[in-house]
């Protein structure tokens, strides 16, 4: 039997299932586990078609969303944009 690497991204194709993944990751994950995630959305939806929507090139766009990576906040908001999400606060409950 042979067996394929899970990839996240193959499962992440309609917008609710993008929105309850990074939701996920915003709530458990840290600042790399998000950035990850974005990347994985990015990937999902094409890097060329965010890059387009971004205005980054497309190198720029996986150098700022590889594992490890620090992007700057106003990346995050482009790439977010282009993905179709945003952020929003609530306040916490206790």
């Amino acid at each position: 039997m042979e067996t394929t690497k899970f990839d996240i991204a193959d499962y992440l194709d309609n917008k609710e299932m993008i929105a309850e993944y990074l939701n996920t990751v915003l709530e458990d994950g840290d600042n790399s586990d998000v950035i990850e995630a974005i990347g994985h959305i990015a990937k999902a939806i094409g890097m060329t078609k965010i890059a387009e929507e971004t205005g980054l090139s497309r190198p720029s766009l996986y150098k700022a969303l590889s594992e490890g990576a620090k992007p700057q906040f106003g990346t995050i908001m482009k790439v977010l944009k282009a993905i179709g999400g945003q952020i929003q606060i609530n306040p916490l409950t206790t």
